[in-house]
C-alpha cells in the first residue's frame, strides 16, 4: 500500500509541475508579446483592455473612440461645404428572409468641396455640426 501512495503522490506532483510550467510559458509569451509591436500584441492589448471595461477597449492612442465609416454615392453638392451621400446597405427581410436594399441619406461636411455628384466617397461619423450634419468626408474613392 505504501508503494501505491508514493506512486499516486508522484503522479500528482508531476501534474502540478506540468501546470506550473504551462503557466510560466504563458506568462513568458505574454511578456514577449508586450515587448514586441505586432498585430498579435495589439490584439492581446485589446483583450486586456476589454477585461478592464468597455470604454478603454474602444479608445485609441489619439484619444478618439472608434468611429463608424460608410461608403456611398454623392447625390447632391449644391450646398456650401456640405454633400448629401446615399448609402445603400443590404439587409435580410425579417419575415421573408430575402436580401433587400435599404438606403440612407447622410449629410456630410466637405471642407474643400472635393466631392461632386456621382462620386463614390467614404464618410466618417463625427460630432453634430448642424441639425442634420453628423458625418465628414474622409476620401473620394472614385470620380
Amino acid at each position: 500500500m505504501s508503494d501505491e501512495k508514493t506512486t499516486s503522490e508522484t503522479e500528482e506532483a508531476e501534474g502540478e509541475s506540468d501546470a506550473q510550467a504551462e503557466v510560466t510559458e504563458t506568462a513568458a509569451t505574454a511578456v514577449a508579446l508586450e515587448e514586441e509591436e505586432t498585430p498579435l500584441a495589439e490584439a492581446v492589448a485589446v483583450v486586456e483592455a476589454t477585461k478592464k471595461g468597455p470604454v478603454e477597449a474602444v479608445t485609441r492612442e489619439n484619444g478618439r473612440g472608434l468611429r463608424k465609416t460608410r461608403v456611398g454615392v454623392v447625390i447632391s453638392d449644391g450646398m456650401e461645404k456640405t454633400i448629401v451621400v446615399d448609402v445603400v446597405r443590404r439587409v435580410q427581410h425579417p419575415k421573408f428572409k430575402k436580401i433587400v436594399k435599404r438606403s440612407s441619406k447622410l449629410y456630410a461636411h466637405d471642407e474643400e468641396g472635393a466631392a461632386k455628384v456621382g462620386d463614390k466617397v467614404r464618410v466618417m461619423e463625427i460630432r453634430p455640426i448642424s441639425k442634420k450634419k453628423r458625418w465628414r468626408l474622409v476620401e473620394v474613392l472614385a470620380h
